[in-house]
């Protein structure tokens, strides 16, 4: 079991380039909502009238019959018919400048921190897994709702700790992005991965990877 269970918050000067800027929200709007098309599978598919089978006759002559002439029953107005217009697979990323991806990252962190919500903590300091013991931790550092909790690559015991509370994220300092920490009520760091303006995180996410070169 864990031999320390105790966790404070460590007294530190958040960087105001990354915590202390005015919130850009239409800057946020446009990377989250770019950020979650990326997300989207785009595979759904349905057949248009070339690709249902049948339908090689004509159904009935074209005169003396009374009704409008046709000339297949796989049209679409046909039951059973293809689909008019019908959705292919196609890729929803829409490309989003880096510039745009940062500033939506610091505008986020930045709300976060002026209503209170950041918390940095020195380290976790656990021999081994315990999620009573993150649990407690939350718990001590006043956590009392949904918690996006920055957790190094190295800082596996802590990950493993957190990895079964329902109301925690855990992330990457690599993968930090804007909509996370927006959906999220607190965000916690530790101090070795807490970001600055010299090492600033950017989001690794599919809507990053067709960026403009600007």
């Amino acid at each position: 079991m864990a031999t320390n269970n105790k966790v404070s918050k460590v007294n530190v000067t958040l960087d105001p380039a990354v915590f202390g800027i005015q919130p850009n929200v239409p800057v946020m709007h446009q990377v989250v909502t770019a950020q979650l098309a990326a997300r989207r599978a785009g595979t759904q598919s349905t057949k248009t009238r070339s690709e249902v089978r049948g339908g090689g006759a004509k159904p009935f002559r074209q005169k003396g019959t009374g009704n409008a002439r046709q000339g297949s029953i796989r049209a679409p107005h046909y039951s059973g018919g293809g689909v008019a217009h019908a959705p292919k697979p196609r890729s929803y990323a829409v490309k989003t400048n880096k510039k745009e991806v940062r500033l939506a990252l610091r505008s986020a962190l930045s709300d976060r921190a002026a209503d209170g919500k950041v918390i940095v903590v020195g380290e976790w300091g656990w021999d081994a897994p315990s999620t009573k013991a993150a649990k407690a931790a939350l718990v001590e550092l006043g956590i009392d709702g949904k918690a996006l909790v920055v957790v190094g690559r190295d800082d596996a015991v802590a990950a493993l700790s957190f990895r079964n509370l329902p109301d925690v994220q855990l992330i990457a300092p690599g993968e930090l992005n804007a909509y996370d920490v927006l959906v999220n009520e607190w965000v916690v760091f530790t101090e070795d991965v807490l970001p600055s303006s010299a090492v600033e995180p950017v989001e690794t996410t599919p809507a990053t990877a067709e960026e403009n070169e600007s």
